[in-house]
């Protein structure tokens, strides 16, 4: 369990040099350092990363860093867009989400591999439909495959919303806590009728490494750059995400028989 809670370290520590990006490793680490089934990481991960960005937040809102305006157009409906994903998952396998999960990996890493101002660009005028239909599509993402989506709702708050950096990353991280709450209230039902059950100490132990992490990982942000950091992020979740792929699109091709397949 040792590498598991290094992992732990590790989420928590991205998190907090880079602002986003980090929770994207909490359902790899759950699947395959502590050994996790699939669904059960993916419930985990959302309750860890709540955590984790609930106690980010915080400093953002004493500083008075948070734009509640964008938190209502883009969290309820994020929220919202949470619940159902959690929903829908009962229809996919877990090897099916992992997969989906690997692709939103390499679609993270797209994203880091962008310059700042790309990926920023000019703000614009506040458009509330445009945030909301973000929020929901952004939301039923997090519920499907257990990531935060910071590095989704980051740029969509700059651009949509013309929010500055300064207020767009606590906003975030206050976003990311409700829908990955939301998510995983949600995750509790469907586990239970699956004879499933989360492993709170886990989700405990995970969450307060990973808190201590992103104050470690926010102090040595400051010495180093930002881009650079980035690109090695990013690299490392292009090959995270093709490990994952090739490990599970062959169990999506040909799945295992099932218990009735068997029997006939």
């Amino acid at each position: 369990m040792i590498l598991a809670w290094i992992g732990a370290a590790l989420i928590g520590l991205s998190l907090g040099l880079l602002g986003s990006g980090g929770s994207i490793l909490t359902v790899p680490v759950l699947v395959y350092l502590v050994g996790e089934p699939d669904k059960l990481a993916i419930a985990e991960s959302l309750a860890i990363v709540g955590g984790i960005s609930l106690f980010g937040a915080i400093p953002y809102a004493l500083k008075r860093q948070i734009d509640w305006r964008s938190v209502l157009y883009f969290g309820v409906p994020g929220v919202t867009g949470t619940y159902l994903g959690a929903a829908l998952s009962v229809y996919l396998s877990g090897v099916v989400q992992l997969t989906l999960f690997a692709a939103v990996m390499l679609l993270a890493s797209i994203m880091m591999f962008r310059p700042a101002a790309a990926a920023a660009g000019p703000a614009h005028a506040r458009s509330p439909l445009k945030i909301a239909a973000e929020g929901l599509g952004v939301g039923v993402l997090t519920g499907l495959v257990g990531v935060g989506g910071g590095f989704l709702i980051i740029p969509a708050l700059v651009l949509l919303g013309g929010l500055p950096m300064s207020l767009a990353v606590g906003t975030s991280l206050l976003i990311i806590a409700a829908k990955s709450f939301a998510g995983f209230y949600k995750y509790l039902h469907v586990l239970q009728e699956q004879n499933l059950a989360v492993h709170w100490n886990l989700i405990l132990i995970f969450t307060v490494i990973g808190i201590a992490g992103s104050f470690l990982g926010a102090r040595v942000g400051k010495n180093v750059s930002n881009d650079a950091l980035k690109r090695g992020f990013a690299s490392f979740l292009v090959v995270m995400g093709l490990y994952v792929l090739a490990t599970n699109v062959p169990k999506v091709l040909n799945p295992p028989p099932t218990v009735e397949s068997r029997a006939h």
